[in-house]
C-alpha cells in the first residue's frame, strides 16, 4: 500500500518556467515541471512518487484506449494575498472523483493519498502558480486502465496521475448558447454525473455543429424528451429570475459541480434565495420572452462564473442583460475569489494551504 512516507519526490534538474509561459492566455496549453504518479495492482496503490513531467510508454493493448475506463477531475490552486498557495475544496473534488471511479468499475483513491499527492505536486511547482485576478494553477488528477489486454473486461491495473499548469480565464467574453434538442449528453441511468472521458468525447460533435452556427456552447436538455434544461458544455447553468437564483437539480445525468455547490452555499451570505429544480425549455423561453430572466451564467472549475448573453431556442435568439458589478453572478464570482485568495475569511474550510 502507498503510504504518506512512501511518496517520494524527484525534482527536475531544470525548469521550463518563464514569465511568458505563466502569463500565456491559451487555457490548457502549458504544463508545469512535475507530475505525481502511482500504480494500482494486486488490489492496492503502489509506487507513489512525484517526478519530472514526462511522456508515458503505453502498450497498444492498454484497456483504457479501447474500452474507455478513464476518469478525471478538474481542480485549482490559487496564490493568496500573503503569498501562500491554497488548493480549493480537496474533499469535495475527491468525493466526486471516487463516485466517478465507482461508476466506471475502477478503484477509488484513499483520501490520504489524494490529499498528500496534491499537496506535494503543487508544492514542488509552487512557482508556477500565477498571480492576478482570474489566474490560477489548474490541476488535473486522473485514473485510467493501464492493463494490456484486448478482451473486453474490467481492468485490474491502473495508473493515477496528477499534473498541473497555469491558466487564465477559460472564457474571455460572454457566451452565446444554443439549446440542444436533438443530440444528448447524458441519459437517466447513464454516466452523466461521472467525469469520465467518454462523456466529453460524445459531446464534441453537437458542440462543433453549434460553433459552426456562431454559438460558443450548447445548452443540454434531458436525453429522453429534450424538455428540461440540464447543463452547458463544461459548466452547470444558473438563472436569476425576479431576484431568485434557479438551477437544475443534480441527478445521474447532471454533473455535481463543485463551483455550483460553492455558489449555492454563498447565496445566504449574499442575500440571494435559491431553488434547485427542473427547468423546462418552455419555462426558460417564457422567462426570455417576458424579460423576467435577469441573469444567466455558467459555473464550473475551469470557467468559474461565465456570463451568458444570448440563448437560442429553436432558431430564435434571445439577448440577455449585460452583467454589471452589481449583478449576482459578478458579486458571487468576486466573493469566491476573495475566499480563495484569503481576502475574505474561509468560514467553510474550503482552502488547503500548501
Amino acid at each position: 500500500m502507498a503510504k504518506l512516507e512512501d511518496i517520494t519526490v524527484l525534482k527536475s534538474t531544470s525548469t521550463r518556467l518563464s514569465k511568458d509561459l505563466v502569463e500565456q492566455n491559451e487555457f490548457g496549453a502549458v504544463i508545469s515541471d512535475h507530475m505525481f504518479i502511482a500504480d494500482y495492482h494486486n488490489q492496492d496503490w503502489h509506487d507513489a512518487k512525484v517526478i519530472p513531467y514526462s511522456d508515458l510508454s503505453l502498450n497498444p493493448a492498454t484497456l483504457a484506449l479501447h474500452y474507455g475506463q478513464s476518469v478525471f477531475e478538474g481542480m485549482k490552486a490559487f496564490r493568496m494575498k500573503d503569498g501562500k498557495i491554497s488548493i480549493y475544496r480537496i474533499q469535495k473534488h475527491l468525493q466526486r472523483f471516487n463516485r466517478s471511479l465507482e461508476r466506471m468499475c475502477m478503484p477509488t483513491v484513499p483520501e490520504y493519498l489524494f490529499t498528500e499527492a496534491l499537496k506535494k505536486v503543487v508544492d514542488v511547482d509552487r512557482n508556477w502558480v500565477p498571480e492576478g485576478e482570474g489566474h490560477s494553477l489548474y490541476i488535473r488528477p486522473f485514473v485510467f486502465a493501464s492493463e494490456a489486454r484486448f478482451g473486453v473486461k474490467i481492468a485490474e491495473e491502473y495508473k493515477f496521475i496528477i499534473f498541473s499548469g497555469p491558466v487564465g480565464p477559460y472564457y474571455g467574453t460572454p457566451l452565446k448558447l444554443k439549446v440542444e434538442t436533438h443530440y444528448s449528453r447524458a441519459i437517466k441511468g447513464g454516466t452523466g454525473y461521472a467525469k469520465c472521458a467518454g462523456n466529453y468525447g460524445a459531446s464534441f460533435y453537437p458542440t462543433q455543429l453549434a460553433k459552426s452556427e456562431g454559438y460558443d456552447q450548447v445548452l443540454w436538455t434531458d436525453g429522453k424528451e429534450h424538455k428540461y434544461i440540464e447543463e452547458s458544455g463544461t459548466m452547470n447553468v444558473m438563472f436569476v429570475v425576479d431576484g431568485l437564483l434557479i438551477t437544475p437539480a443534480t441527478s445521474d445525468s447532471i454533473l455535481d459541480g463543485v463551483t455550483r455547490d460553492s455558489i449555492l452555499q454563498l447565496t445566504e451570505i449574499l442575500g440571494m434565495k435559491h431553488e434547485e429544480r427542473k427547468i423546462s425549455v418552455e419555462e426558460l423561453e417564457s422567462w426570455l420572452k417576458s424579460g423576467k430572466l435577469q441573469e444567466a451564467f455558467g459555473a464550473g472549475t475551469a470557467a468559474v462564473v461565465a456570463p451568458i448573453d444570448r440563448i437560442s431556442i429553436e432558431g430564435i435568439d434571445y439577448t440577455l442583460p449585460v452583467a454589471t458589478p452589481e449583478t449576482f453572478m459578478m458579486r458571487v464570482k468576486h466573493k469566491l475569489m476573495d475566499i480563495r485568495t484569503g481576502a475574505s475569511e474561509d468560514i467553510f474550510g474550503w482552502n488547503t494551504i500548501v
